[in-house]
């Protein structure tokens, strides 16, 4: 019978080697701006994604960043795509100022005054001919008091699949244009403003807060034991820092941006992750009950043999599918079917090799501290 239990510091080793440097490169976000670790996309950092293709397929990144620097965006990123696109992302271009334009003065119509009495003119003949008859002065009218100026409303985002005309993001087209040649296709243009993708962020924390707290209680709850929760929420860190490492490497080594499709893939792995460890636990609880003279570590052991099988071929159907979609899915969803990827191969070797193994490292470590006590009593 192999000995899962017994070799558990290998496992916890081959855990240290992924996570390491992992949050090596997760730590580096805040301190090396761009050039290291996460890079987040306009859903969380706000900004202006648009995605474009020119007839000339020979157009470099590097050209159209030194175009957009002419326009005052140097901190502009451009990266090209497979299928002959340029993904640009600048700062949100719908609230980047532009230079006002005069208001023109108001204007204050004359005031009408009476037309004096009809001048008369000299005939041919010398009689004197009205020229006209008395014009009425107008009564003055009340002047029109202002009307109210109309709240600014936000200019939408051009349609997908045509060059936009207006506005600035027309401008940088045009510009484009003239240096680089016609565009061909416009993929996608989206804005995010600042605020909006604070709310996300926020969001995305308390989601996943929310959630380990979630499933802390109820393992608690239902196990009637708080070290299988907290040993279920370690394995779940060790499941979210492995993905969100990996992307954190990739970001810095391939320019891979994490999205709000990251986040709904985060919670997905806790969720397929804790079933294991669930499934794993249960198990352990029956064997306690029924073999109450074993070790622990043999019980949980033997547990973990038992549920084996299970977690393999439940965790390979999803990982076939999974595959199918990396492989021959569309680009938008590649990187959130790769973080599902990763999370589940990670929640996998999680639940069996590790929430376990943490769970009878806890167990004997407070089972030598009771013997300690107990030691220091007699001896005192």
């Amino acid at each position: 019978m192999f000995d899962v239990i017994g070799k558990r510091r290998w496992f916890y080793l081959f855990s240290a080697l992924i996570v390491v440097p992992g949050l090596v490169f997760i730590l580096l976000t805040p301190f090396a701006g761009s050039s290291a670790g996460l890079k987040f996309s306009i859903d969380f950092t706000g900004g202006t994604l648009w995605e474009v293709r020119f007839a000339d397929r020979g157009v470099t990144p590097a050209q159209v960043k030194t175009v957009l620097a002419a326009q005052g965006l140097a901190d502009s990123t451009v990266v090209s795509t497979s299928d002959d696109y340029l993904l640009i992302r600048t700062k949100p271009i719908g609230l980047i100022e532009t230079a006002p334009t005069p208001t023109p003065a108001p204007t204050v119509p004359p005031t009408p005054t009476a037309t004096s009495s009809p001048s008369a003119t000299a005939t041919p003949s010398g009689g004197p001919t009205p020229s006209g008859s008395p014009t009425p002065s107008p009564s003055p009218s009340p002047s029109p008091s202002p009307s109210p100026t109309p709240a600014p409303t936000p200019t939408p985002s051009p349609t997908p699949g045509i060059v936009p005309t207006e506005g600035r993001i027309g401008d940088l087209a045009r510009a484009l244009q003239a240096q680089l040649g016609p565009i061909e296709a416009v993929r996608q243009t989206t804005t995010v403003g600042p605020v909006i993708s604070e709310e996300l962020t926020l969001q995305a924390l308390q989601l996943l807060a929310l959630g380990s707290l979630g499933i802390l209680l109820w393992i608690a709850f239902r196990f009637k034991d708080v070290k299988m929760g907290v040993t279920a929420i370690g394995a779940l860190v060790h499941d979210v820092v492995v993905v969100v490492g990996i992307f954190a490497i990739l970001g810095t080594l391939f320019d891979v941006q994490v999205d709000a499709l990251f986040v709904t893939a985060m919670l997905t792995v806790i969720g397929f992750s804790v079933h294991d460890t669930i499934v794993v636990f249960d198990r352990i609880r029956e064997n306690r009950a029924r073999h109450a003279g074993e070790p622990f570590a043999a019980i949980v052991n033997h547990s973990i043999l038992q549920t084996f099988g299970r977690s393999i071929n439940t965790s390979m159907t999803v990982l076939l599918t999974l595959l199918a979609l990396l492989l021959f899915g569309g680009e938008a969803i590649r990187y959130f079917v790769l973080a599902l990827l990763i999370g589940i191969l990670s929640g996998t070797y999680s639940s069996i090799f590790n929430a376990s193994a943490l769970l009878v490292t806890w167990h004997e470590w407070e089972a030598g501290r009771r013997a300690r006590r107990i030691a220091a009593r007699r001896g005192a």
